[in-house]
């Protein structure tokens, strides 16, 4: 296939978009392959639609191969599935939700889960119909509060989502692991360099989850990965308890509690050096350091009933509460910093200097309060005294003060332990291209999917449900394959095989580009021939080079020698071929 610039509708900028804040948005907008008609929402011109039919194309394939079957369902949703499974009011405002004329409730759909299962259930009745896995590649729609970063997140996108439907456990098990394989086959074909994390389920609920990141600086998602193997996204991340002395006398072997004046320590790290300098404060086995301090967070929790309770959260003063870990401890609640109208309702709280002695459900304040794993028997703290002005010294976990439970919301640092092996974690950052879960019957009960078994007895169905976001992949894929002259595409991945370009004015060069371009058209090679008249040669060439076809061939002053010029897109090599030989030579770098 041959498209031709002069008549293609694409117009390609020189500069970077003003509200493009990440390399994927910035070129996939001046290589003319999308554009913006309103907050997180994008429409596709041709050179981007055929990227982006190209990823859908090796989604679809490797379903297919796998055994998958493909369905269709609407975007346009009935309330009452959703009411039944709880997610009419889980959903919160990240949906979008219409009336018809006739006063009736729906939704544009999130995800698909709720229309699976009743298929399903309509279709299939014994146990001799499964295992069954169906999916479909389906545009999305979430109202994002902050929609960002061009098509990486969008309120309209397009995913693969894929269920499996097992009578057992164990038929789960066996589904989740080839839906597994099968991303691996996926992403490996759409060139991404990418990591398997231990994942939170959120929304979709169930157990067992997995993300796939494409490592990406730019990515929302943070994982810690350890060199023992283990990765996990950072709402999974489970910290180990701080070790303790079970021995430990409380009221013997450590010094008793002491409120002291602490003026003009606004910080952690004041607070810290005030408390080394002065020799009446000074610990004599150490200095103080700011993990040895606690903060004590307050926050308004409302539920989806749009109750409100407050709730306090002691961590140590080295590290932030990582909101999107707090995140998901608490889904589907949502929480927001206390107001000042929150602390007038509590006036024993001192802003600023709130200390975990009033704190707890028997606590004065009666506000419930979680800490932090490293929060344990026989820690010793400096904190708030619940008095402006004042902090607490030594004030001991399990003798001075206790919480209501644990919450493990503090924010990962570089170092801290795995888990798994005790070893060391790091942090990185990734895309979330891909996401499996296994749902178990939270649907099946719900919505009322049971079988019958070999028995003759009705049993619920276990599911499981499998997403690959599809045209977030796109913006994955640029944002690993791009250089400073523009974008990089894998060969399967590109809108074309060759950008021909004609560099000069006479005939003989345009007559020569149309030559070869029809000879590698019959070929099965998909050509853009850069055919525009009145066009600089520097012009086509940083076009050629923006849109990131991986081979670009120039016909110019060279032909009168007889050779063409060949430059691999990826290895920036340059190299002179042979006119009689450029047509054979070029279709099989296209083709091994």
């Amino acid at each position: 296939m041959i498209s031709r610039m002069s008549t293609m509708f694409l117009r390609t900028l020189r500069d970077d978009p003003a509200d493009a804040e990440v390399p994927s948005h910035k070129l996939l907008v001046r290589g003319g392959y999308v554009r913006r008609i309103a907050p997180g929402v994008f429409s596709w011109l041709p050179l981007g639609y055929k990227v982006f039919r190209n990823v859908e194309r090796i989604v679809r394939e490797e379903m297919d191969k796998a055994g998958f079957q493909e369905v269709h369902f609407p975007s346009l949703l009935p309330r009452e599935p959703y009411e039944t499974t709880g997610r009419w009011t889980e959903y919160g405002d990240n949906v979008f939700r219409l009336k018809d004329r006739r006063d009736n409730d729906y939704l544009l759909g999130p995800t698909h889960e709720e229309m699976f299962t009743l298929m399903v259930k309509g279709e299939f009745s014994s146990y001799r119909d499964l295992p069954l896995s169906i999916y479909q590649i389906q545009t999305k729609f979430r109202d994002e509060a902050r929609p960002r970063a061009g098509i990486l997140r969008g309120r309209e996108f397009v995913m693969k989502d894929s269920y499996s439907f097992d009578v057992d456990h164990e038929g789960l098990e066996a589904s989740y692991e080839r839906h597994r394989k099968a991303y691996i086959s996926t992403f490996d074909r759409l060139n991404l360099d990418y990591v398997i994390v231990s994942a939170m389920a959120g929304a979709m609920g169930g157990s067992r989850s997995e993300e796939f990141l494409a490592s990406a600086e730019v990515g929302e998602d943070t994982y810690v990965k350890c060199s023992c193997g283990y990765a996990a996204n950072v709402e999974a991340l489970i910290i180990p308890m701080a070790e303790f002395d079970p021995e430990l006398n409380l009221n013997v072997d450590l010094p008793s509690s002491h409120v002291e004046d602490t003026p003009q320590t606004p910080t952690i790290d004041s607070l810290v050096a005030m408390s080394n300098a002065r020799t009446d404060l000074a610990r004599p086995d150490r200095a103080w350091l700011a993990s040895d301090t606690l903060k004590n967070l307050l926050l308004m929790v409302r539920d989806g009933s749009g109750t409100d309770r407050p709730l306090a959260i002691g961590v140590p003063g080295d590290r932030e509460v990582d909101m999107r870990r707090l995140e998901a401890a608490l889904y589907p609640d949502v929480a927001r910093p206390f107001e000042e109208g929150d602390f007038a309702a509590y006036p024993m709280l001192a802003k600023g200097y709130i200390g975990p002695q009033i704190l707890g459900k028997n606590g004065e304040s009666g506000i419930e309060f979680l800490t932090d794993p490293r929060v344990v028997r026989g820690t010793r703290w400096i904190t708030g005294a619940n008095v402006s002005g004042k902090h607490v010294f030594d004030l001991v976990f399990g003798r001075d003060f206790d919480s209501d439970g644990i919450i493990d919301v503090a924010e990962v640092i570089d170092g801290d332990t795995c888990n798994e092996c005790g070893g060391h974690l790091e942090k990185a950052r990734g895309i979330e291209i891909g996401h499996i879960f296994q749902l178990g019957t939270k649907y099946a009960e719900a919505l009322g999917l049971r079988v019958l078994d070999e028995n003759g007895e009705l049993v619920t169905v276990t599911m499981g449900s499998y997403g690959i976001g599809v045209s977030r992949a796109v913006a994955a894929i640029a944002e690993q394959h791009h250089d400073d002259k523009g974008l990089v595409w894998p060969r399967e991945i590109s809108p074309a095989d060759i950008y021909l370009v004609a560099a000069g004015k006479t005939p003989e060069i345009f007559a020569a580009a149309e030559d070869l371009a029809d000879q590698w058209d019959a070929l099965g090679l998909r050509v853009i021939l850069d055919d525009r008249k009145g066009v600089s040669p520097g012009v086509k060439f940083n076009d050629s080079e923006l849109l990131g076809i991986p081979t670009i061939v120039v016909v110019g002053r060279g032909l009168e020698k007889g050779v063409i010029e060949v430059k691999n897109r990826v290895s920036g090599e340059r190299s002179d071929l042979s006119v009689d030989t450029v047509v054979a030579d070029v279709h099989r770098i296209c083709t091994t």
